[in-house]
């Protein structure tokens, strides 16, 4: 488990959920994993309060399972989940990419442009875990371009079930489109084409349809 450094003033609670959240989206911690309270709070180095309550909260977005007399589990993927995720992303993402098609300014763009770079280095390199938290930030500089940063934070904590479907995509899938999407996308932003920005979130967000059959031919034990 891959556990990051602690933020100036994060709660021990906020700092259990966050690495948690992380490392399940991540598959560092795979679909029907265990959760051991005890061992959680010792690589943190916390009591187990804090992860207790954390573990409550991820249950809350049924991410983690806990059954009783047996112990608490990463959930297993579960396509009703995914679709509902998908469905919130995919209303939101459009509106804000037409947004951002009318009042991106050139720092924004700029961003985007370099975050591009990164992703067509990390894809050649063949880094799918560099290459998500790449495609993660690119999503959110749109927001940030459309001055909707709070938005953008808000619907993260919805996406969790659709985003280990992404993350599982791009260890999988060899033929990755991602990074041409985002490319077309910036292309449509920069010149102002809402129908062509629109067009295209949606056409990416229905990747993982066709990626489905190859995710759980490789991995039949993340999916319900």
């Amino acid at each position: 488990m891959f556990v990051p450094d602690r933020q100036p003033k994060e709660s021990a609670r906020d700092f259990a959920f966050r690495t948690l959240k992380d490392n399940i989206v991540s598959l560092d911690l795979k679909p029907g994993t265990q959760i051991s309270e005890n061992e959680i709070a010792q690589v943190l180095g916390l009591s187990r309060t804090p992860v207790r309550e954390a573990i409550i909260d991820l249950s809350k977005a049924s991410i983690i399972e806990t059954v009783p007399q047996k112990g608490s589990y990463v959930s297993l993927i579960d396509q009703k989940m995914v679709d509902e995720a998908r469905f919130v992303r995919d209303v939101l993402d459009k509106a804000v990419i037409r947004l951002a098609c009318r009042v991106a300014d050139t720092e924004s763009l700029d961003a985007m442009e370099e975050n591009l770079h990164l992703q067509q280095f990390y894809l050649e390199k063949g880094d799918p875990k560099r290459l998500f938290t790449l495609d993660n930030e690119f999503h959110r500089l749109i927001y940030v371009a459309a001055d909707k940063e709070t938005t953008f934070e808000m619907r993260s904590s919805m996406l969790l079930h659709f985003d280990r479907v992404r993350r599982l995509s791009l260890s999988t899938v060899k033929d990755l489109k991602i990074v041409t999407d985002h490319q077309e996308m910036l292309s449509a932003i920069k010149s102002g084409d809402e129908e062509a920005a629109e067009a295209l979130v949606d056409k990416h967000l229905k990747r993982y349809k066709l990626d489905e059959p190859w995710m759980r031919e490789e991995h039949p034990e993340f999916f319900k």
